[in-house]
């Protein structure tokens, strides 16, 4: 027999944005469901040295901060399940979401928190050697790197705003890029071309992220020309990987409007979509900050909004007996 779980705030997602979404609901009485996905926790559980959180004046590690916004949830009154969801019906209310294993879930609101992937490169080493001098996010992990020599690897907006970024922290920063000309915009590209600390090795590839030393650290680079086959090293201390982040919507995209390359999109300033009721916080529909803090509070927006759309909802009922 199908079991089906209904709540007043059921919430797709359990890192950051989603937790947060669920504390806040919790203490308003909506009791909320999360579902927690292929990702328990989001990315912070697959990030070691967490050092811009507020409220910890030292490094902590990025698995044991998820498991205290877990148990903070947890302990004022949210229901976690430990489900992949299959399939989605937003065409009406109580929304309606179903797990891989036929357990279903309804909720008079939604909250959508499903987070983002950023792109690999899927090269030798860089799986090894991630958290090790292999970052996919120079705000997050630049700060690490002071005085060092860095590299970026991109040529789109995001690879470009990461290397002008790592010029805060490092002298020596080479941008690597594919081809022989930036995807960026122009005004990124002019700022990137008059920085002084900044390089560009024109069509190159990575073709290995090269580690040593004791404790295990990147030390370099191997890269390929992408014209001649010529391959060549390049030592480095840190790498970051620039090329794009994948939001986790595909499961919506056929329900949701979705836009610059697959994020939710929402009411500007809001996490509200077209979707009364339906809400959207963190990574999935912000492809511009993409850090913790700024999806834990989006979460706490979606919240509040799902509390008060609610209550109005019953405000109309109410008034119109």
């Amino acid at each position: 027999m199908t079991e089906t779980h209904r709540t007043k705030m059921l919430i797709l997602g359990s890192g950051p944005a989603g937790l947060s979404a669920a504390i806040y609901g919790a203490r308003a009485g909506l009791e909320p469901i999360v579902v927690q996905g292929l990702q328990p926790g989001g990315q912070l559980t697959i990030t070691t040295d967490v050092e811009n959180y507020p409220g910890y004046r030292d490094v902590v590690q990025g698995p044991w901060l998820m498991e205290e916004m877990q148990a903070q949830a947890d302990k004022v009154g949210t229901r976690t399940m430990f489900d992949t969801i299959v399939d989605v019906d937003i065409s009406q209310r109580p929304f309606r979401m179903t797990g891989d294993g036929g357990t279903v879930y309804e909720g008079d609101t939604l909250v959508i928190a499903t987070g983002a992937q950023a792109k690999w490169l899927g090269v030798e080493g860089e799986q090894e050697l991630g958290g090790k001098g292999v970052s996919a996010c120079a705000t997050c992990d630049g700060f690490f790197y002071r005085g060092k020599k860095v590299v970026v690897i991109g040529g789109g907006n995001t690879a470009v705003e990461e290397a002008l970024y790592m010029t805060n922290h490092s002298d020596d920063v080479t941008l690597i890029h594919r081809r022989d000309s930036l995807r960026s915009e122009k005004i990124l590209q002019d700022r990137l071309f008059a920085n002084p600390k900044i390089t560009v090795l024109w069509n190159k590839t990575v073709e290995k992220f090269v580690g040593g030393g004791d404790p295990v650290g990147l030390v370099g680079v191997d890269l390929v020309d992408t014209q001649t086959g010529d391959k060549s090293h390049l030592a480095t201390d840190g790498a970051f990987v620039a090329i794009g982040h994948a939001p986790a919507t595909e499961i919506f995209k056929d329900h949701l409007d979705l836009i610059d390359g697959g994020y939710i999109e929402v009411e500007p300033g809001t996490p509200k979509t077209k979707i009364p009721g339906l809400f959207a916080c963190g990574d999935v529909m912000d492809h511009v900050y993409r850090q913790a803090v700024t999806a834990a509070g989006t979460g706490c927006m979606a919240a509040l909004d799902a509390e008060r759309f609610l209550a109005e909802e019953e405000f109309e009922l109410l008034a119109a007996e």
